[in-house]
């Protein structure tokens, strides 16, 4: 495990001073990313890549990439796990396998593939608002989006934490509706004691390098339905059941074996992965407790947590400043917080210029996307790294007239 950074000598003492004044040296000399990737142990790793330089079988379903899906699929309590290149590959797949088509209802604040996936395949993506409590779509606007052209809906497990299914799952058997979920920031985390993977028809999980277990690039589709499974083994395989026999169309969405020697190397490192991400986050909630408008959204402890992201809202009434300025002031310092999924898919081309008013019907997204960003975490992060990035975030809001005018000033000269 990696922990620790190098740190500017002249921090912490000038942590007060740093967020207004340009000239002084960041306080962390080298980058803090959000989702730098984890490593595991990487004698796990050259031990597997020598395997497979052995075998000489790189790719076409190799034994790890199938090693891989049968851990994933034990692990989550499914038959089925069918890997894939990527994820945004794993969503077309599945999408194309459900037979979707016409309209889908989609939550708006998701990342951009999620809405994507629909419209490569000229399905229409159509946005929904979020609940402001959980980040996920909420049931209750689901309903009257749906028109005689929606075939299905897509949850997406935001911040691994999970979508309300069974409000889902009625709305869709009412309206004679197929669901799947986008899980990729959901690897490892269960709902109502049931590990998410098993919802719905199928779920998509992530597994590239910047999520908590990764595969350098991958994703996976996992299911109990034998006839969607075998559909897409097909499809990721241009269609071929056999050396020469192609009988559905399909595409290259094949997981390579080195891809698959990460994955399994990440998947044995889950456990101590997930205690840093939870050190990390009890460490942010311990720094970050009592500051006026700002405030981390916190993990269910009774459900099992991946722990991978630290998201924080800024409420700009109670704090002086607003998410954009507390970003600056952070990236300033070498603290790399991230304006996660805004303006919101709804506001990013095509869909802007499809639907101009979109945001009329989406005023949770509106605000929330506005003041979310989220912190540094994961192995490469240190508790005394958190401590200083939480130093620096009290002494913003603490002088936060001071910083607004600095940051006015700065776009003013430049």
């Amino acid at each position: 495990m990696i922990v620790g950074k190098k740190i500017a000598s002249n921090s912490p003492g000038n942590a007060l001073c740093a967020p207004i004044n340009n000239s002084v040296t960041p306080v962390f000399a080298l980058p803090l990313h959000v989702g730098r990737p984890n490593v595991g142990s990487r004698e796990r790793f050259f031990e597997l890549v020598r395997s497979i330089f052995d075998r000489r079988w790189f790719t076409n379903n190799g034994p790890l990439v199938q090693e891989f899906e049968q851990k994933i699929a034990e692990y989550v309590g499914v038959k089925h796990c069918v890997a894939m290149c990527n994820a945004t590959i794993a969503l077309e797949i599945a999408i194309r396998a459900l037979e979707l088509r016409g309209e889908v209802i989609v939550p708006a604040y998701t990342f951009i593939a999620t809405a994507h996936a629909l419209q490569w395949q000229e399905i229409t993506p159509v946005f929904a608002d979020m609940d402001p409590a959980t980040h996920n779509i909420a049931p209750e606007t689901i309903e009257r989006l749906i028109t005689s052209r929606t075939t299905g809906i897509i949850g997406v497990h935001v911040w691994g934490r999970p979508c309300d299914t069974e409000a889902i799952e009625s709305i869709a058997q009412k309206h004679r509706l197929k669901v799947m979920y986008d899980a990729a920031h959901a690897f490892g985390c269960s709902h109502r004691g049931r590990m998410i993977g098993s919802f719905g028809l199928c779920e998509v999980f992530s597994f590239h390098a910047t999520k908590f277990i990764n595969s350098f690039e991958g994703g996976a589709v996992v299911t109990d339905n034998d006839d969607i499974a075998a559909k897409m083994r097909l499809m990721r395989n241009f269609g071929f059941a056999g050396d020469d026999k192609v009988i559905y169309p399909g595409t290259n969405g094949k997981m390579t074996e080195i891809c698959a020697a990460m994955g399994l190397t990440s998947f044995e490192a889950m456990e101590d992965i997930v205690a840093a991400n939870r050190r990390n986050y009890e460490a942010y909630r311990e720094g970050l407790r009592g500051l006026p408008g700002i405030s981390l959204k916190e993990y269910d402890s009774s459900e099992r947590r991946n722990y991978q992201y630290i998201v924080v809202k800024v409420d700009e009434t109670k704090a002086k400043l607003n998410r954009d300025e507390l970003v600056a002031v952070l990236q300033a310092q070498n603290v790399l917080a991230r304006k996660y999924f805004w303006p919101g898919c709804h506001r990013m081309e095509p869909y802007k210029s499809f639907f101009p008013d979109a945001h009329l019907l989406l005023p949770h997204t509106e605000k929330l996307a506005a003041q979310i960003m989220v912190l540094p975490t994961g192995t490469a992060i240190s508790e005394a790294d958190v401590m200083l990035v939480c130093g620096i975030v009290r002494s913003a809001v603490a002088r936060a007239n001071e910083v607004r005018l600095a940051q006015k000033t700065a776009m003013a000269i430049n």
